[in-house]
Formats: structure tokens, C-alpha cells, sequence
């Protein structure tokens, strides 16, 4: 094939490539401007600068002042800094074994545990839906819906680019020496195939995780109304703070951003275009903490249903603090 485009989630980037060389416009004579555009980008793929579309991390875009929402960096943390320092392996490391934790944690409550004390229900087991007695033991209820939102993470392009270094280590890292880790060589790279195909419908993942959303605002509403009066317990907070982080990490999915703006080239040629300017450059001010989300609402469902648990079986109370 002579060109095309190719996405290497691992690097987070979809990369062009094209004959290399302008004797394409004698064998092309009739090479638009389009094609040219294509050769000129894969000339620069190969320069030095082009090593900043795949580990962006380690430069600062350039941005104007009136778009500084679209600077991915900002001032570090002590902590953040401190990462940073760390041995590259480290966060491949901590990634695997992050989720296998909640992987094995999200199976066994599914299958072993109860999801319903008083108003709360876990957020593993929201909507409730009905299960056919015929099914086997190990099937149960909440995995009718929990193929939503797992499809919908799997599928994310952070998480693609997280579990690609993690578990694939294709590359593990951006730096040089991880590099030379990878088991395969950068232009033997052919795309996503076989079981990865299913990356694609990322957007219809994302349609079916604002339903989940919506039930899950909905279960939150109703643990501020324990025994049918309004009342604030710690277990409410904690339901509404995980409720916002899937928000965040839901409504800052690069598919929802491409669907309220990103797909339009003029805003000014379609009708409510300022309303979905405005929105579009809203999403992309959440956007860019799109990895940040997806650890946090990740590390909030483990939290809201340890707490579920804990209460439950009566290991420690659900303090009130008004009603």
C-alpha cells in the first residue's frame, strides 16, 4: 500500500504516512493538494520535532493565552514532580497491577456479593435488572450492564494507550531506554487487528455509558432521601463525589467532543453554531484532564463500594450530618 493513515493507540496519536519522497508528483501527476499535504507530513514524521506528536509529555505545546485550556501541562505537584523522577518501568508497573486489582475486586463483588442496603445500591450493580433462573451460577444480574462501562474503559483511547504500554509494553514508555524494550520495531506497526477491531465502536460505548450515568445520578438522588425525608449522610456524599468523577471522565471522552463540535470545520455555517462552540471549548477544558478522570472515577468506584460494604455489614456506621 502506498499510503494511508495508521493509529498507534500507545502513543496516543493517529500517525500519516505517505511515499516519502516528492518524486511521488512525477509518478502522481495529477496530485492534489491534499496528497501534498500527506507527503509533506510524513517528511516531517521524520524529523526530530516529530518525536513531540508521539511522547508529548515531554514538551510544553505552544499555545496563545486565549486557549491555555488546550495546554495539556501545567505547574507540577511536589508529587507529580516527583514521578516524574522515578525509573521508567514504574508507571507499566503500577498500571498492571492497578487493574488487575480492580479487575479481580469488580469480578468477585458481581459474583459472590449482595448490592442493595437501605437507599444505597452499589454502583457495580446500577440499574438493577432481572436475571432468567436458567442461567448458570456465575452469571449474574449486574454483568447484563457492567459490559457497558468495561467496553466503554476498554475501548477509551487513554486507556488503549495505558494498557498497550502496560501489558503490551508496545512501547512501554517514551523514553529511549523503554524503547529498546518493545518487542516489535516501530515500522512493523500494522494497525489494530483481530480482537482490537472492536476499538472502533468507541462511540456507541460512550452512548451507552451516559444511560448508565444517567441511573447512577439517579440512585445518587436518592440516597439524600434515606426513609423518605431529606437527609445528607457520608454515604450520600460519597455516592455524589463518584457520581462526578464518572461524569467528568464520561463527558470528557474525545468521542463526546468530536460529537458536540469537533465534527463541524465552520461554526458559523450551521445553526446553533456559537451554542456548540461554546460547548465544544468547554468539553475540551475537561478534556484535557481525560487521563486524569479516568484514574480518579476508576479509584472512586472502588471507594464508594469498599464503603458500601463496610456499612453494610455493619462494620462501621453511615454517619448523619443533617437530618
Amino acid at each position: 500500500m502506498d499510503g494511508g493513515i495508521e493509529q498507534n493507540p500507545a502513543y496516543g496519536t493517529a500517525r500519516i504516512y505517505w511515499l516519502p519522497d516528492t518524486s511521488v508528483f512525477k509518478r502522481v501527476p495529477k496530485a492534489g493538494p491534499y496528497a501534498r499535504k500527506l507527503i509533506l507530513l510524513e517528511k516531517f514524521h521524520r524529523t526530530e520535532i516529530a518525536n513531540t506528536l508521539y511522547c508529548r509529555d515531554q514538551i510544553k505545546p505552544l499555545v496563545t493565552s486565549r486557549h491555555k485550556h488546550l495546554d495539556r501541562r501545567a505547574s507540577l505537584s511536589a508529587i507529580a514532580a516527583a514521578w516524574k523522577r522515578l525509573p521508567w518501568w514504574v508507571e507499566p508497573v503500577a498500571v498492571v497491577a492497578a487493574l488487575t486489582l480492580f479487575g479481580i475486586y469488580s469480578l468477585t463483588v458481581v459474583i459472590f456479593f449482595p448490592g442493595e442496603y437501605r437507599e444505597y445500591l452499589s454502583p457495580f450493580y446500577s440499574p438493577p435488572v432481572g436475571r432468567p433462573d436458567w442461567l448458570p451460577w456465575f452469571i449474574t444480574a449486574p454483568m447484563f450492564v457492567l459490559w457497558i462501562p468495561l467496553g466503554f474503559r476498554a475501548t477509551c483511547y487513554y486507556y488503549r494507550k495505558a494498557y498497550f504500554r502496560a501489558f503490551f509494553w508496545d512501547p512501554p514508555a517514551c523514553l529511549a531506554g523503554a524503547q529498546e524494550k518493545e518487542p516489535r520495531k516501530p515500522e512493523n506497526y500494522r494497525g489494530e487487528r483481530a480482537l482490537f477491531v472492536i476499538n472502533n465502536v468507541h462511540r456507541y460505548f460512550l452512548y451507552g455509558s451516559i444511560v448508565v450515568i444517567a441511573f447512577l445520578w439517579y440512585d445518587t438522588f436518592l440516597t439524600f432521601f434515606p426513609e423518605g425525608s431529606f437527609g445528607v449522610r457520608v454515604g450520600s456524599l460519597l455516592w455524589l463525589v463518584n457520581v462526578v468523577l464518572l461524569s467528568l471522565y464520561t463527558f470528557s471522552c474525545h468521542s463526546f467532543r468530536h460529537l458536540v463540535g469537533g465534527n463541524k470545520d465552520c461554526y458559523s455555517c450551521v445553526r446553533g453554531g456559537n451554542a456548540r462552540r461554546k460547548l465544544y471549548n468547554g468539553v475540551s477544558r475537561i478534556n484535557k484532564k481525560h487521563p486524569n478522570w479516568a484514574w480518579y472515577s476508576l479509584f472512586s468506584l472502588l471507594i464508594t463500594d469498599v464503603y458500601f460494604r463496610l456499612i453494610s455489614n455493619g462494620v462501621i456506621p453511615d454517619l448523619t450530618i443533617i437530618g
